[in-house]
C-alpha cells in the first residue's frame, strides 16, 4: 500500500481500538465502558447544543437556496471545457443509492407510524397526528438532510476539479487555515471526517443486517438470531468487496441503477395495489404542509417544556446523523458530480431525492397510517413487538403478493446494503491517500475488512448503539468544519473571474 498516509493509519489504529473498546463488556469495566461514555456525552451535547444543530443544518439550506440564484450558480464543477462524466439518469441513481437509499427502507414506514402514535404535541392517533407524522418524516428527510450533503460535496468537488487541489476534507479549508492544512492540523481534520465514515457506515450494515435477518425470518423457518445477522454480513462484505475491486465505473454503477429500478418498482406497486388515492392526496397536502411549514420546523425547539424531548431525539438526532454521514455522502457525490455547474448540481442534489424521498413516504408511511386509522391493522404493535425493522414486511404482507413483493424487499435491502457499503470503502480510500480519484484495491479491502469487522463484532457484543453515538459525537467538530467550508468556498469564489459580454458585443454576435 505504497499511497497510504498518516491519516490511514491513526485511522486503522484508533479505529481497531475504539472497536476493542466496544468490546469490553459493563460487566467488566462499569461506567467506563464504550456505551455508558458515548451515552453520556451525546446526551451533553444534544442538551447543550441542540440550538446549534438547528441553526447549522438550517443555515446550509439558506447558503445552498441562495447560492443558485447568485452570479457563482453558472461556476462549473471542473475546467470551463469539462463536461458530466455520467449522465442525469445514472447521476441521480448514484447520490440517491450513497445518500440514503438504505435508510429509506428501513424508516418509510415504520418512521411516519411511529410518529403518528406517539408526535411531539398532541394526542397521538389522531387525524391531526397522521398530518404531523408525515410532515416531520419529510422534514427528516428532504432539503435539510441533502443541503447538508451538497455543502460538502460543492466544496470538495470545486476544490479538486477546478482549483487541482487534493479531494480530502483539509484542502477545502486552505483559503482561510493556509499552509496549516499540510500538517497536524490537517491530520486531524481528515481523521475525523474518516472516523465519523467508518463508524457512521458500520452501525449501517449492523442495522442492514438486522432488517434482511428480520425480513428473512417472517418469510421462512430461518431464525432471527446474532448468528443469522453474522452470516448476513459475512455474504454481502464479500459481494461489496468484489464490487469495490472492480471500480467506480463497473460495480457501483451498475448496483446503483439496479437500486433505482427496484425501489421504484416496489414503490409503484404498493402505491396502486394500495389506497391510491389516499397516498396521492396525502402526498400532495404533505407537500404544501412541509413547505408552508419549514421555517418554523427549521427552528423549532420547547423552552418552555422541559420534559418534552422529541425534538432531541428525532430532529437533532437526525441533523447529527446527517452530518456525520455528510464526508462519506459528499465525498462520493462529490466525485461523480465532476463537469456540472454549481447551480445545476444544487438543484439536482436537493431536489430530486426530496421529491422522490417524499413520495416514497407517502406510499409507505401513508399505507402504514391507512392500515392503521381506517383498517384497524397493527403495524405498529409490530414495532413494539418485534422492532422497528419489521414494520416495512407487516404493511406489504397486508396487501396482494405480500410475499413475494417482502422478498424483493430483502433483496433490494441487500443491494443497497453493498452500495452503501462499496461507496464507502472508495471514500474511505479516497481521504486516506490524500484524494486519490482511484484509490489502491490494497487500501480499498483494509476499509472493508474495518467496516464489517466493526459491525459483526458489535453486533454481537451489543455495542452497536453504542457506536452509532460515538458516530454522532464526532458530527460535532464537524459542524463547525463544514461551517469553515462556506467561508472558504465564498472566499474563493471571490476570485473567480467572470466574463462581461456587452450588449453592443451580442447584438454583432447575433
Amino acid at each position: 500500500m505504497k499511497k497510504t498516509t498518516p491519516v490511514f493509519i491513526v485511522s486503522i489504529i484508533i479505529a481497531t481500538l475504539f472497536i476493542g473498546w466496544g468490546v469490553l463488556p459493563v460487566s467488566m469495566i462499569g461506567d467506563a465502558a464504550l456505551g455508558p461514555v458515548t451515552t453520556d456525552i451525546q446526551g451533553f451535547i444534544v442538551e447543550k447544543f441542540g440550538w446549534f444543530y438547528l441553526l447549522t443544518a438550517t443555515g446550509f439550506l439558506l447558503f445552498s437556496i441562495i447560492l443558485i440564484f447568485t452570479k457563482y450558480g453558472n461556476i462549473k464543477l471542473g475546467k470551463d471545457s469539462d463536461e458530466p462524466d455520467y449522465n442525469y439518469l445514472t447521476w441521480f441513481a448514484m447520490l440517491f443509492s450513497a445518500g440514503m437509499g438504505i435508510g429509506l427502507v428501513f424508516w418509510g414506514a415504520s418512521e411516519p407510524i411511529y410518529h403518528f402514535f406517539a408526535p411531539p404535541t398532541g394526542e397521538g392517533g389522531t387525524a391531526e397526528a397522521a398530518r404531523v407524522a408525515m410532515r416531520y418524516s419529510f422534514f427528516h428527510w428532504g432539503l435539510h438532510p441533502w443541503a447538508i450533503y451538497s455543502v460538502i460535496a460543492l466544496a470538495l468537488a470545486y476544490f479538486q476539479f477546478r482549483k487541482g487541489s487534493p479531494g480530502v476534507i483539509s484542502s477545502i479549508l486552505r483559503p482561510v487555515l493556509g499552509d496549516r492544512v499540510d500538517g497536524k492540523l490537517g491530520i486531524m481534520i481528515n481523521f475525523i471526517a474518516v472516523f465519523a465514515t467508518i463508524f457512521g457506515v458500520a452501525t449501517s450494515l449492523g442495522l442492514g443486517a438486522i432488517q434482511i435477518t428480520g425480513g428473512l425470518s417472517n418469510l421462512t423457518n430461518i431464525p432471527n438470531n446474532i448468528t443469522t445477522q453474522l452470516v448476513v454480513i459475512a455474504i454481502v462484505t464479500v459481494l461489496f468487496m468484489a464490487s469495490a475491486q472492480s471500480g467506480l465505473n463497473r460495480g457501483i454503477k451498475y448496483l446503483s441503477k439496479l437500486n433505482i429500478v427496484l425501489a421504484i418498482f416496489l414503490m409503484l406497486f404498493l402505491l396502486f395495489v394500495g389506497p391510491t388515492n389516499f397516498i396521492m392526496d396525502l402526498f400532495t397536502t404533505t407537500i404544501g404542509s412541509y413547505l408552508q411549514n419549514l421555517p418554523s420546523m427549521s427552528f423549532r425547539l420547547f423552552p418552555f417544556d422541559e420534559n418534552n424531548t422529541w425534538v432531541q431525539d428525532w430532529t437533532i438526532f437526525y441533523w447529527a446523523w446527517w452530518i456525520a454521514w455528510a464526508p462519506f455522502v459528499g465525498a462520493f457525490i462529490a466525485r461523480i458530480s465532476k463537469g456540472r455547474t454549481i447551480r445545476e448540481f444544487l438543484l439536482g442534489v436537493l431536489l430530486v431525492p426530496t421529491v422522490f424521498g417524499a413520495l416514497w413516504f407517502s406510499v409507505f408511511g401513508g399505507s402504514a397510517i391507512f392500515l392503521e386509522y381506517f383498517e384497524g391493522a397493527s403495524i405498529y404493535s409490530v414495532i413494539e413487538e418485534q422492532g422497528m425493522e419489521m414494520s416495512l414486511f407487516a404493511v406489504l404482507q397486508s396487501y396482494p403478493l405480500g410475499m413475494i413483493m417482502s422478498g424483493l424487499a430483502i433483496f433490494l435491502i441487500a443491494v443497497f446494503f453493498v452500495t452503501s457499503a462499496d461507496s464507502a470503502t472508495f471514500v474511505l480510500g479516497m481521504q486516506s491517500t490524500n484524494g486519490s480519484l482511484n484509490p489502491p484495491n490494497s487500501v480499498k479491502f483494509a476499509w472493508g475488512i474495518v467496516q464489517s469487522a466493526a459491525a459483526a463484532i458489535l453486533l454481537w457484543t451489543g455495542g452497536l448503539e453504542a457506536l452509532q453515538t460515538a458516530s454522532i459525537i464526532a458530527a460535532f467538530p464537524f459542524a463547525i468544519i463544514m461551517i469553515l467550508m462556506v467561508f472558504s468556498l465564498l472566499k474563493s469564489f471571490k476570485q473567480e473571474k467572470f466574463s462581461v459580454v456587452k450588449a453592443s458585443d451580442q447584438s454583432k454576435k447575433d
